[in-house]
């Protein structure tokens, strides 16, 4: 019945990266310079290790959805983005921003899961060379991909669930350029304590499950490197893993930092956001081309290949 008074909102507006035109002008073409790149980078991975034979392992199998993830996330949130900065009416509808919630949290929650994964793809390569073929298996391979991105549904499914029955009639602005739950909240006029619960539970068992799983696998990572007599051999095996500790840190860092932080419509909010949402799908693939020499040759055989 406290609700009669109130006139349910249909739109949000959002205020974006910044209110000044001349602002808004750069951004946009910074944006579509990253997301256009981002594209291209994650399209090249997809391409060159579905191509080249020589990338046929586990690794780059699971690299590729990676990619294919990266190109999703930056997918869910930019093209808005854009939109927006080009647009003198910056609204999103309700079930547009649910749909957006629904689908970062699917590509968030499937690559951590699928990170964790990569890292004991990692520790079962150094730790136990001799039956690597053996213990990482296609079935166990493709078993472990649909694992991820089942869980990172689930995830997603519930988090929905309870925001689709959030009543919005407070205010119609949000401080930020995409939709996230964490800044609907005090947007709703209604009872947000079981979607805050099932976010925190969430939030708090895949982030830190994952973690957990990737923190051991590099605990017997380090240990098994630590006792190669030989310092080439060390090398080799600890760059195996730079890339990939690399992107965990910049995926985990940010969103760690976003979904644990206070509400509050700090600026903080937006570049932890952005670091995740934006620059991590940018960089992933730079990071993996740059830091193995594996994907270089491959990249430079399938060039040849294609313009021969």
């Amino acid at each position: 019945m406290a609700l009669v008074n109130h006139s349910t909102i249909s739109e949000f507006i959002l205020l974006g990266l910044s209110a000044a035109p001349h602002f808004q002008a750069f951004f946009f073409v910074l944006f579509l310079e990253i997301y256009l790149l981002t594209l291209t980078g994650n399209l090249m991975m997809l391409v060159v290790i579905k191509a080249d034979s020589h990338l046929d392992i586990p690794m780059y199998f699971f690299l590729s959805h990676l990619s294919f993830l990266d190109f999703c996330f930056s997918s869910v949130t930019v093209p808005k983005l854009l939109q927006n900065l080009l647009s003198q009416k910056k609204t999103i509808s309700v079930n547009g921003c649910l749909a957006q919630v629904f689908f970062l949290f699917e590509s968030g929650a499937t690559e951590a899961c699928l990170l964790s994964v990569m890292a004991y793809d990692r520790f079962v390569a150094i730790c136990h060379p001799l039956v690597y073929g053996q213990m990482m298996s296609n079935e166990l391979c493709k078993g472990l991909v649909w694992g991820s991105w089942s869980l990172g549904f689930l995830i997603a499914l519930l988090n929905i669930l309870p925001a689709i029955n959030l009543d919005f009639c407070v205010d119609d602005s949000i401080p930020h350029y995409n939709c996230e739950l964490p800044s609907l909240f005090r947007l709703s006029c209604s009872d947000v304590s079981t979607s805050f619960t099932v976010l925190l539970s969430s939030s708090l068992i895949s982030g830190l499950g994952t973690s957990f799983l990737i923190l051991y696998s590099y605990a017997r990572i380090v240990s098994t490197i630590v006792s190669i007599s030989s310092s080439s051999g060390r090398s080799k095996a600890f760059s195996t893993c730079s890339s990939h500790l690399t992107t965990v840190l910049l995926l985990y860092g940010s969103a760690f930092l976003r979904y644990l932080m206070p509400t509050s419509g700090s600026p903080l909010e937006l570049v932890f956001s952005v670091q995740y949402s934006v620059v991590t799908p940018l960089v992933n693939p730079i990071i993996y081309s740059l830091k193995n020499n594996e994907v270089q040759a491959a990249v430079k055989r399938t060039l040849r290949k294609y313009l021969h």
